[in-house]
């Protein structure tokens, strides 16, 4: 039986994210892997927008569970940080027993990310005087540590890693 692989990342809110979703199964079907793709989940759109929601989430949890490892995307998206939907369905996820795997483009250290940090006692600050964490991962800790891997890279880099165990 093929091992499920969960695809997570803010993907799904690209103007072409079925074909994008489409070609991402394809490369789990190369690797000997079933993809899951969060927008193949049948949902009802005639219904109020907060019954819509609930539908994806329930639709979304039910695949995370049936799955063996989850590969998510955690590039920045509209902001310094990850898809905050994506983090979530990480974090059930590891919290499910779930292998998680991420990818971002760049691996450069979180506090690298920013241009204009003031120094205060060894602690760094941001423009709004908040500390950023320094602890030389690419993405806040709390992730960073349930990751089992984060690669540089894209998505097929995970499966030739996975493939490569």
């Amino acid at each position: 039986m093929k091992k499920k692989i969960y695809i997570a990342g803010p993907d799904v809110f690209e103007k072409d994210s079925i074909a994008l979703g489409q070609r991402l199964m394809q490369l789990c079907e190369e690797y000997g892997y079933e993809g899951l793709y969060p927008l193949d989940n049948i949902v009802n759109f005639t219904q109020s927008k907060h019954k819509i929601a609930k539908d994806i989430y329930e639709a979304n949890t039910k695949m995370i569970a049936k799955c063996d490892i989850i590969i998510a995307n955690i590039n920045t998206f509209r902001g310094k940080e990850a898809d905050s939907g994506t983090i979530w369905e990480c974090g059930y996820g590891y919290g499910l027993g779930k292998e998680v795997y991420g990818y971002m483009q760049s691996k450069r250290s979180y506090i690298k990310q920013f241009s204009d940090l003031k120094e205060e006692n060894g602690m760094f600050l941001d423009e709004k005087n908040r500390y950023v964490e320094d602890f030389d991962h690419p993405i806040n800790l709390m992730i960073a540590c349930s990751c089992k891997e984060i690669l540089e890279g894209g998505f097929e880099d995970v499966l030739k890693l996975l493939k490569a165990v």
